[in-house]
């Protein structure tokens, strides 16, 4: 062998990790670069972003790290750290995740690279899990209806307030009822969601409802400090006086606590989180929502049903879609797009394993510990505030500060209230040794108390913290699926066959337009589940989160960078709520400028549906601002509509590159005649991923952006979440972004409510997009920005000799996506979008996204991620469905029997004794070289939409339902 004659910091290159993250070689791109005809990477963004926008020069940031040196330092940051024994309770509780759980799904590529379930074809293994999750949470609250998660239950407490508003149609009043022991991070939220709103607040004791005239209360179950009440009495009186009620339950409580449909709540909301998911210094967590059959149109988030295929086999799907803001827009019943898909899966599958057995043995000894720690406490004489609990005890009377500094000593975190009273929050994980500890704190180190000695106690005299008429007696979780899987073995199964039904990046690419599927990077996965990351409070000391605060920072000094903006706010923990956070600082900024009535919104036609729906969340008025032939924003209706409105506009909500997939030229334009007519520009980030490297919206006019972390910058869709949804903006805005009440952000004015329950949102999955940048430095970002481009546009080529590109920039290149017209066949041959997406099954990909931003289209974006051999994988399935149109047309095959409206094939077309298609089983179910290699099958037939949604069922189908 020659001697290798490379320089010791080349050989270092090989842990590089821009070559792991991007698909196209060398050679791939030269060839690519030559079927567009295009002289290099660097012609083809000259012809396709704008001159004016351009960056000019690298982005600032340090020389990218190899995967093993980012990891090792990002372990540094971890262990500054300290993981203290938390028992501050408030909502977010230390858990076990079982481990099975744990490596086969949390950290399964096949889990959490998949996108949400619109094609249930190629979805019914999370559609089951998220099922699954929907039937727990309406055991537990004995309601008759769940949805598939929410953002975290401060935000799902708002949206049940106002679900209250809409559905409370006679009552007059504007005013929301809170109970004062409701947990302050949620009365933050819902406090900041209600002014938008222009709903009043009352803040009381859950005894003082009768006396207000309000038009929907929320009630704590159990109550902040632990209390465990009746509420059916205030409920009843609710309801005579035509208030609808909420109440926010403890999901580990209401294994032991009567379920509040019971109580006759109207509505539950909560987190799943303490059902083995870890607290990670605040998210991501599941929220739940349940509420009573008769409100099913209006519960805000995603709904799995029942419904059947066209074999007339049971089969799941979303359902009742018509209420979300991708049709409904401004009069949807919540901007909510992604939410936790992932962790709803993750506390379904805790459910699944422990059963209803499991569950109430954890409860139990949660309480069991509590009133040994209760019992001890009182024989010392130390005064509990109530008289009742389930695993939270708040202490009157006592030495705050000395506690405090025994509890320090003993790495152990407690609550401190502002009154001086001291609270703790037990849970799943604590032991009779740590209760040992605890009284130690507690009292000091001479208490004489023993565990062993007030257990018996405790068992003598039947003590028990939950009064008689609170104790649950109904039976939960009695479906099969949660009472089958108490084995490793049989519970590694299951997931497996979960996993297999379902497709994901882990089986091929999915080209899905505006949502970015690209690398979830394993180096950027493994530091979630790292205890220093995964076992910290949100509301832990500053000085235990030192680690955690670094990484923020210097992540937010990256965004900063990227971005051109002048501040981030990691608070919003989703697209949708960065959206809602941006233009609620807006609105804050102009109220200070003594210009609170500006309240006009101007929204393109080609919007996503989260865009006016979050402008109508922050009592927006939305005018359309309609767009050209060309699907360019049309100036001229852009400067009418911003002169109409010049007094009252406040903001305008574009997207970069649009929605139609190109760099509109006139962008520099369109920001100066909003600023000129006295608004701000909300440039939404969804396409951040054409941007990165080559411009900044900070730069040619953008007051405020959100990013989304989970497209951009790689955090995994997890089936429909976890994301999160930070905002960038300008200095003068920096002031009005998200505060917190709990952990109040250094800068923000005092005023400026929460929109998140916790100060960072998700923090735990932040490290990913951290990893993500600290790995790619500079070139790289702008390297994958611009192959994710070239990408587009080789596929934008090599189709459009196949089928219309529909829109295309002045110099004939689309930006990272590209659409193309179905249209023009549809009404030739009667084979739709719907047909193509439906027979790209067969070929073993997920269709591109379907309808949007034109109905009867597909938009079509690759990533950088994609090498030039999966990507003409999919150019020759989709040119192969061309033909097979086309014998279609030539009437070879009959427009109501060929292999696109039957797609999918499932193996059990294949075994079907009676073939009566114009075409061979091969050809239906291995339509190319490709799939015989390697064969995905869908697990279901094509879905029945209509069917699902006119006989809606949300719950666990029978047992019978899963035969073969």
């Amino acid at each position: 062998m020659a001697f290798d004659n490379r320089r010791l910091a080349d050989l270092a290159a090989h842990d590089a990790f821009l070559q792991r993250h991007n698909g196209p070689t060398a050679d791939d791109v030269s060839g690519m670069l030559d079927a567009l005809g295009r002289a290099s990477l660097p012609a083809l963004m000259e012809a396709t972003v704008p001159a004016d926008i351009r960056l000019g020069r690298e982005l600032d940031l340090d020389p990218p790290k190899g995967e093993a040196e980012a990891l090792d330092y990002l372990q540094r940051l971890a262990r500054q750290n300290r993981v203290a024994k938390s028992y501050i309770g408030q909502g977010y509780y230390d858990t076990h995740l079982p481990t099975v759980i744990q490596r086969n799904v949390l950290e399964n590529p096949g889990w959490y690279t998949a996108y949400t379930p619109y094609q249930p074809e190629i979805s019914q293994g999370r559609l089951e899990g998220l099922l699954n999750f929907q039937q727990m949470v309406m055991d537990l609250t004995g309601m008759g209806l769940a949805n598939a998660s929410l953002l975290d239950e401060a935000t799902a407490a708002a949206e049940a307030m106002a679900l209250c508003k809409r559905a409370n149609k006679k009552a007059k009043s504007d005013t929301f009822f809170v109970a004062d022991d409701v947990f302050p991070q949620t009365l933050d939220v819902v406090r900041t969601r209600a002014a938008w709103f222009g709903f009043e607040l009352v803040v009381a004791p859950a005894e003082a409802l009768a006396e207000h005239h309000v038009f929907g209360a929320l009630l704590q179950y159990p109550g902040d400090g632990g209390r465990v009440r009746d509420l059916a009495p205030l409920i009843e009186t609710a309801r005579e006086r035509g208030v609808m009620t909420c109440v926010v339950a403890d999901i580990m409580g209401l294994v032991l606590l009567k379920e509040p449909g019971a109580l006759g709540a109207d509505m539950v909301v909560g987190s799943s989180q303490r059902f083995g998911v870890p607290m990670g210094f605040g998210g991501p967590h599941a929220a739940f929502f349940a509420t009573t059959d008769k409100l099913k149109r209006a519960i805000p988030g995603r709904i799995i049903g029942v419904s059947q295929d066209s074999r007339g086999n049971t089969a799941l799907r979303m359902a009742m879609q018509t209420r979300e803001q991708h049709i409904r827009r401004e009069k949807a019943t919540s901007n909510i797009c992604t939410a936790q898909a992932l962790l709803a899966n993750l506390a379904g599958f805790y459910a699944v394993y422990h059963g209803a057995e499991g569950l109430r043995t954890i409860a139990s000894r949660i309480h069991r510990l509590t009133t040994i720690l209760a019992t001890g406490l009182a024989e010392k004489g130390v005064t509990l505030a109530h008289d009742s609990w389930f695993d939270t005890l708040r202490l009157s009377g006592v030495d705050a500060g000395r506690i405090h500094g025994r509890a320090m000593a003993h790495d152990v975190n407690l609550r401190y209230f502002a009154n001086g009273d001291v609270g703790l929050s037990l849970d799943e994980t604590t032991t009779a040794h740590d209760l040992d500890v605890l009284f130690d704190v507690l009292l000091d180190e001479e208490h004489g108390l023993g565990v062993r000695e007030l257990d018996d106690r405790v068992l003598a005299e039947g003590l028990t913290g939950i009064p008689a008429g609170c104790a649950r007696e109904s039976d939960f979780l009695s479906h099969p699926t949660f009472q089958r899987y108490r084995s490793e073995t049989e519970m590694l199964r299951y997931l497996k066959r979960l996993e297999n039904k379902d497709l994901s990046l882990a089986h091929a690419m999915i080209p899905l337009g505006s949502c970015t599927m690209k690398l979830n990077a394993t180096s950027e996965m493994i530091p979630i589940t790292w205890p220093e990351f995964a076992r910290i409070h949100p509301f832990a000391p500053r000085d235990q989160v030192a680690g955690y605060r670094q990484m923020i920072d210097e992540l937010a000094a990256f965004l900063v960078e990227v971005t051109g903006y002048d501040h981030i706010s990691m608070q919003p923990n989703s697209g949708a709520q960065g959206e809602y956070a941006g233009l609620i600082a807006i609105r804050r900024y102009q109220a200070a400028q003594g210009e609170g009535h500006r309240d006009v919104c101007l929204i393109p036609s080609s919007a996503h549906g989260t865009n006016p729906a979050s402008a109508a969340m922050a009592s927006m008025k939305v005018v359309v601002v309609e767009c050209d032939a060309d699907g360019n924003i049309d100036i001229a209706d852009l400067r009418a509509k911003a002169e109409q409105h010049r007094d009252a506009l406040s903001a305008i909500m574009i997207t970069y590159p649009s929605t139609h997939g190109v760099f509109e030229t006139n962008v520099r334009e369109v920001c100066e005649v909003v600023h000129g007519h006295g608004g701000q520009v909300y440039i939404d980030g969804a396409n951040m991923n054409a941007q990165v490297g080559l411009t900044r919206p900070g730069d040619f006019g953008g007051d405020v952006s959100h990013l989304n972390l989970h497209k951009t910058f790689c955090i995994p869709h997890g089936g429909g979440g976890p994301g999160m949804g930070p905002i960038g903006v300008k200095a003068h805005l920096a002031p009005y972004v998200a505060n917190h009440a709990v952990t109040p952000i250094a800068g923000v004015e005092a005023g400026c409510g929460a929109v998140s329950a916790a100060p960072f949102g998700s923090a735990s999955i932040l490290p990913i997009s951290w990893a993500y940048i600290k790995m790619m430095g500079a070139r790289g970002l702008r390297e994958a920005t611009e192959l994710a481009i070239l990408n587009a546009n080789y596929i934008a080529t090599r189709l459009g000799e196949h089928y219309p590109v529909l829109y295309k920039g002045e110099n004939g290149s689309v930006a990272h996506e590209c659409i193309i017209d179905i249209r023009p066949l549809k009404a030739d041959s009667g084979i739709s979008e719907e047909d193509i997406a439906k027979r790209l099954m067969d070929y073993g990909f997920h269709a591109p996204t379907m309808s949007f931003p034109v109905p009867g289209t597909l938009m079509i974006e690759p990533t950088e991620s994609e090498s030039r051999y999966e990507i003409d994988r999919f150019c020759d399935a989709m040119i192969a469905i061309r033909e097979e149109i086309g014998a279609v047309q030539r009437g070879d095959w009959p427009a109501e029997n060929n292999p696109l409206v039957n797609a999918p094939h499932t193996q059990a077309d294949l075994m079907d004794a009676h073939w009566e298609r114009p075409y061979s089983r091969e050809l239906g179910a291995f339509p190319s070289e490709a799939v015989k290699a390697a064969k995905y099958w869908p697990a279901v037939n094509r879905v029945d939409n209509v069917f699902g949604d006119r006989q809606l069922i949300c719950s666990c189908p029978s047992i019978d339902e899963y035969r073969d």
